[in-house]
Parts: C-alpha cells; structure tokens; sequence
C-alpha cells in the first residue's frame, strides 16, 4: 500500500464509520478491492485510536499495540522515557533487546534502522532479520517511541513504521487538545473538530479511488494533499494563522474537489501580496469556501463557478467569495448566522462569531444570496497584532 494513505488516516478514524455505513447501506458489500482494501485500514484505524486518544499511558499503550500490530504486519512495541509501556507480538528476549534503541530514538528524536546484529538473540533459528524504531511527536516534542520488527528487512518495513507513528502523533496530539479544552474556547474546539465532516472525507477518498487504476500519480497527489489537510485541520497549535498558510488550506481543499467536479467546478482565486502575511483566525476561508461548494454549487445541475478575492484595503484585507449555484432564501441566511440552523454543518455562525469576538462586532460576516441567484459572502480582517496563542 502506498505511503501516502498513511498520512491520510491522521485524525480521521470517523472515516470508517463513515464508509461502514456506506457498505451496510450497499447491504454489506464492498465492492472493489481497493475499497475492501480501504475499508479493513481505516477499521483496524478506528480501533486503535480511542486508547491513544487517553494519551501515552500504559494502560492505552496496552489497547493500541493489538491494533497496530495489525496495520504493521510485525512486532509492536511502545515506549516512553520511562522504559516499555506495551508489546505484542514480540518475545521478552527481543523486547529488551530493544530497550536500547527505543531509548536511543527517545533521546535522539530520530528514525532508528535496526541491524541483523541488533536483533541477534540466544535462538540459531530466530526468523527476525529486521526493524526499526520511529519517534512519536506531540507539537514537535518527543513523548514517546514506536518500534517494529519483521522476518523480512525492507525499506517499505521502515516508510510503513513512520506513517503508522504520524498517525500515532496525531492521537495523542489530539489527547492533548481535549486535555487543554478547559484554556480555550469551547466554540473554538467544536469547530475544529468539526472541520472533516463525514461527507467530505468520503467524497474525497472516492474521488482519489476513481484515480488508483487510471492514474495512481495522480492519485497519490491527491491522498498527500487529503494527509496535509486533515493533519492543519486537527493541529492543536495558536489559532492565528498568516492568510498565506489559510490559502495554502483552501487550495489544497480545491484540488481535492476539483478532482471529483471535474470540468462541472471552476476555480478563480486573486489575492493582492501585500495580504499574505496579514494574521487571521485559523479555518475561516476554507469553511466558507466549503460552505460555497456544498450547499451553492454541488446541488446545481449545471456546471459552476468559484470566486475567491482578497484585496489590500490599506489598513484591512478585503475578502469576497462568489458562487453562482442554487443560492438561498435570506431567511436560511439568517438561521444559519444565528446558530439556530442544525444544516449549517461547515459552521457560517462559528465563523461569524469569532471574527465578531476577535475583532469586534463591525467584523463579522456579510452575506448577500436569493435562490437562483448564487451567493457572495465578503468579510475583512484588520493589519493589527494579535495574540498568537489560544491560552
């Protein structure tokens, strides 16, 4: 299996409850290899993550390994700076002749390849003849290490270690956000959590899908591109973003839909340069971008057309968003800005909200739709220093 679903699985184990639903409304059946192939990840994913998600622990660790072992095909073990907090499938001798190097990584941060010799234990017939020991990573710390062993030593044993221990990472950053749920916004973390809806996570690996066999290049782009998305959308760092970095979100998102609209999307974005560095709340462009495509042009028959610009207004950066798809009562509008429509699934009133509670009420969003008539959403966001933290 390519790498790069790998990156993908990072934080969105809900995918396979998602694509379970689909196989029980199919009357259970899976239909292409690939997608039974997709499937069976994303399940024993989804298993693993609810005892990564208590943090590194040896209880959680204990929950995991089972998993993991699993998705690895070896010997699991996971450690902390405390000694080994859990092991399957690897006997007691190999298990402390891995404390060195889990040690070792712990101490190095880096990727650990181990040897023959490394392995070499009191057994003439000992099948293992490879390994390696990965660092797991909480905001760019070293918590804890990752290491599997094989009968057969290959470079795919090591790049599958390293995919499997991102996704590690990302649970247990993930179990640090709820940790720290109490110093921030509640509103905010709903949001966050709330950014790789179900739907989207499906349509985007069916899209990549329809690409495995016709153009596994291309394919491959785009489960990179489904990976960085998913892991900015789940990053517990400051809320604040440059427009740049938010841009780069948005983009990445596009190329995702572009490769399921095909010629039925087109895209146009202009932003003045001046603009890219000014600081923003994270995950208000993209959501209203998302917001454009799923509810103006995705229940439109006919092909349709994305705006986004961003002009420099001296002290304040323009942002306008024009679709022309189906468009909206204004009474939905004012529904969704008010919190009180449960449909808003992309969060119109969250976004609302906090440009209102960062900036001040006079920054909040303007929207402007009639059904038939397509929908422009414009908001500006101040050149001030703001706080870059969310304690």
């Amino acid at each position: 299996m390519d790498n790069a679903i790998w990156g993908a699985l990072a934080g969105v184990v809900v995918v396979a409850a998602v694509v379970a639903s689909v196989a029980l409304r199919a009357g259970g059946r899976l239909g292409t290899p690939s997608q039974r192939t997709t499937y069976e990840t994303l399940h024993t994913a989804s298993q693993a993550a609810p005892g990564l998600r208590g943090g590194l622990t040896r209880a959680s660790a204990q929950e995991a390994v089972p998993h993991l072992q699993r998705l690895l095909g070896g010997g699991v073990v996971l450690a902390d700076r405390s000694g080994i907090l859990a092991v399957n499938g690897i006997d007691p001798e190999h298990s402390a002749l891995l404390e060195e190097p889990l040690a070792a990584t712990l101490e190095s941060g880096t990727v650990h390849v181990l040897s023959t010799r490394e392995l070499t234990c009191d057994d003439s017939l000992c099948a293992l003849q490879g390994g390696v020991v990965v660092p797991l990573l909480v905001d760019g710390h070293v918590v804890g290490a990752l290491g599997t062993v094989a009968t057969v030593a290959s470079s795919t044993l090591s790049r599958l270690a390293t995919e499997v221990a991102r996704f590690v990472s990302t649970q247990l950053e993930l179990a640090q956000l709820e940790r720290e749920r109490s110093r921030a916004d509640r509103a905010e973390l709903r949001f966050l959590r709330a950014q790789i809806a179900p739907h989207f996570v499906y349509n985007a690996l069916s899209a990549i899908e329809s690409f495995i066999r016709s153009d596994p290049e291309r394919a491959r782009e785009l489960l990179v591109g489904f990976a960085d998305f998913t892991r900015y959308s789940f990053q517990s760092r400051g809320q604040f973003v440059t427009m740049a970095e938010e841009l780069r979100l948005v983009d990445t998102y596009l190329d995702l839909e572009r490769a399921r609209f095909g010629d039925r999307l087109s895209v146009t974005m202009r932003v003045a340069p001046k603009v890219l560095s000014v600081m923003l709340p994270s995950l208000v462009i993209q959501p209203l971008v998302e917001n454009a495509v799923r509810h103006g042009l995705e229940p439109s028959e006919r092909p349709g057309t994305l705006s986004v610009a961003i002009t420099d207004e001296g002290n304040e950066a323009a942002v306008r968003i024009d679709d022309d798809g189906v468009g909206t009562d204004p009474l939905h509008l004012l529904q969704a800005l008010s919190g009180t429509d449960s449909s808003d699934a992309v969060g119109l009133h969250n976004v609302d909200e906090r440009l209102r509670a960062v900036f001040g009420e006079e920054y909040g969003l303007r929207i402007r739709s009639a059904p038939g008539a397509g929908t422009t959403v414009t908001l500006r966001i101040p050149k001030r220093p703001v706080a870059t933290t969310a304690d």
